[in-house]
């Protein structure tokens, strides 16, 4: 015979009792679920008493297994309301914690603002994307190659020099903050199937003074078509049409004469402002022209086959006479004032 308690009707009933009382006192359904473990479990009294039956003379096992399987329903019982019990509660509580009350007084936090800047720029982009264009973007940090050479300016060319670029340590690495986002459109050429229709908007970076009218960083988008047939006369279309959208049905463009190293033929073009604080006026926007065939040339593209245009906007600058913003440093001084004047209340 083994060690273990004999079964006897005194020795089921004390196991019952513990386990009873062991299920009522359950604060929760963790506890809960070690009560069950310590009295239904492996090496619990009930399942020793059980193990027992083994033990038992032929003529007692059914008294024996009817005592013992009572106990045994008495506890699962026990143990299947008590866990409907503290499942309600708890359930009960946690509704209790998450109640709102609809009639509280609202919050006053303070809100922000998205940035006028982010605004314009997805409003921009939102424009060619209606026409069909895609949205190119590329690093910051750029290869002198792309930035320079790709683009046709030459070694001597000033914008190349120190004082008007931001050039990596080691300069033998040719790495610089890019200048432009033209750099977006020569990876484009070199990555996309031509036709090419693209927009590379996003900051670029430059030696400027921070004052009212220049900042050492700030925000361009460009665009670049590449097609058979391409005109000047596409690129003049596409400008108007960006003119209206942004600022009303009166707007349009000009075309001024200018040099370029990207293009050929170059052109600054000139916005008629309808709205323009204090009266309808032309404002210098950006630089415009024809690809140039050398440009075409160095993305392995046939300038015989293939023609395209290409042109520069400044953010800050629209965002300037669109909204009369006078100081360019307040769009980047990060005062949330100023977002929520001209940006949109989050």
């Amino acid at each position: 015979m083994s060690d273990a308690p004999e079964i006897t009707p005194e020795a089921v009933e004390a196991a019952v009792a513990d386990a009873l009382a062991a299920i009522a006192a359950a604060p929760d359904t963790a506890a809960l679920k070690a009560a069950r473990s310590a009295h239904q479990g492996e090496g619990s009294a009930l399942a020793t008493l059980n193990a027992q039956m083994r033990h038992v003379p032929n003529e007692k096992k059914a008294e024996f297994g009817k005592l013992v399987g009572s106990a045994r329903g008495r506890v699962s019982q026990a143990l299947a309301a008590r866990e409907e019990e503290l499942a309600q509660a708890e359930l009960a509580a946690q509704l209790e914690a998450e109640r709102i009350d609809i009639t509280a007084v609202a919050s006053r936090t303070r809100t922000g603002a998205r940035h006028p800047m982010s605004l314009l720029q997805e409003q921009i982009s939102d424009i060619f994307v209606g026409m069909g264009w895609e949205i190119a973007e590329g690093p910051e940090l750029e290869h002198e190659w792309f930035n320079f050479d790709a683009l046709n300016l030459d070694e001597d060319h000033p914008a190349r020099q120190l004082q008007d670029t931001f050039f990596v340590d080691p300069i033998e690495r040719h790495l610089v903050m890019r200048t432009q986002t033209s750099p977006v459109q020569m990876r484009s050429m070199l990555e996309r199937e031509l036709p090419i229709y693209v927009l590379s908007p996003g900051k670029v970076y430059r030696t400027d003074e921070f004052d009212a009218t220049h900042l050492p960083v700030f925000t361009q988008a460009e665009g670049l078509v590449i097609d058979k047939g391409i005109t000047m006369a596409h690129l003049k279309g596409t400008l108007d049409h960006l003119a209206r959208e942004l600022f009303g049905p009166e707007a349009k463009t000009r075309l001024r004469t200018n040099y370029f190293p990207f293009t050929e033929p170059s052109a600054e073009f000139d916005l008629w402002h309808p709205t323009f604080k204090g009266g309808a006026r032309w404002i210098e926007w950006g630089g415009c022209g024809m690809v140039n065939p050398n440009v075409l040339r160095a993305a392995g593209i046939d300038p015989e086959v293939y023609s395209g245009f290409a042109f520069g906007i400044g953010i800050e600058r629209a965002l300037m006479f669109r909204s009369d913003v006078q100081d360019m440093r307040d769009m980047a001084e990060g005062d949330v004032r100023f977002s929520e004047q001209f940006g949109m209340v989050v």
